[in-house]
């Protein structure tokens, strides 16, 4: 995949980047595998704004892609297709049972190719085993992180994990962000990386096409009213913050930690955070 620049008609046009949709090979989706996305606006069940600056933009159907194929499954790639809800592509496989499934396109995959999900199956592009029959630096994606649970790890566009260890009970993974944890030894993965890895590399460009993609915008904290933010208010032109930076309703964000990790963290061998170690 390449990044295809726009002609510079316009200011907003002028830097504004798309993607090259060459490797997508139909325009519709399966209609059994989609429903209708219902817009949360980043609420949550009480219509409360959990996640700001989130709203508007244009209608999608969300693909429901299948991350658990059962072990056993062969199935060939039909049609490789654009998902509106996530950076990489999906891909439309039929089983030998006439049942069509969607799934993370990995990086070459296209159709007429032959995908496996068995306890054997071979170290080729697509193909989906346990990682105690996967060699040692093998590239994976869509790994589990219990066993029959379905990939969870390393999905995005051009992302990809690597089997750095095994032993008989766990396996090591290094994960896109320099992470290294243990999963179950029976724990599925998918061999290659993610397609659509120049997807990074695209330039929006525009602030309409931003609102378009359902993102509003976000205004600094220090050029807003005192009554609207702890950083705002002052008289004259631009200032400096008073304070440490603090969300507008007077939490730190910076250097203070909120987040509450009830889950234990004795899986992590090798923190993402560089020289530090769990």
């Amino acid at each position: 995949m390449a990044v295809r620049d726009y002609k510079p008609t316009s200011p907003a046009r002028r830097g504004m980047s798309t993607q090259d949709f060459d490797s997508v090979t139909t325009k519709k989706p399966l209609r059994g595998l989609t429903m209708i996305k219902k817009g949360s606006e980043g609420r949550n069940n009480q219509g409360r704004i959990t996640t700001r600056h989130r709203g508007g933009g244009v209608r999608r159907f969300y693909r429901l892609l299948n991350f658990a194929l059962a072990p056993g499954t062969t199935a060939t790639v039909e049609q490789i297709e654009y998902d509106p809800n996530r950076s990489a592509r999906i891909a439309l496989i039929k089983d030998q049972d006439g049942h069509r499934h969607y799934v993370l396109a990995a990086k070459g995959m296209k159709p007429g190719r032959k995908v496996s999900v068995e306890e054997e199956a071979s170290i080729k592009i697509g193909n989906r085993l346990p990682l105690k029959n996967i060699p040692v630096g093998t590239v994976i994606h869509a790994v589990e992180l219990q066993s029959g649970r379905g990939g969870q790890l390393a999905r995005t566009a051009g992302s990809s994990a690597q089997l750095v260890a095994k032993d008989e009970i766990s396996a090591q993974v290094r994960l896109p962000s320099g992470e290294i944890r243990l999963v179950g030894i029976n724990s599925m993965a998918s061999i290659g990386p993610v397609g659509n890895e120049q997807h990074q590399n695209i330039k929006i460009g525009s602030a309409g096409r931003k609102r378009r993609m359902g993102i509003r915008p976000t205004v600094r904290g220090v050029v807003m009213a005192a009554a609207d933010h702890p950083h705002g208010g002052g008289d004259g032109g631009r200032h400096r913050m008073a304070r440490p930076p603090t969300t507008p309703w007077g939490q730190k964000t910076l250097g203070y930690k909120t987040r509450r990790r009830k889950a234990t963290n004795k899986f992590i061998i090798r923190s993402r955070h560089l020289g530090k170690r769990k």
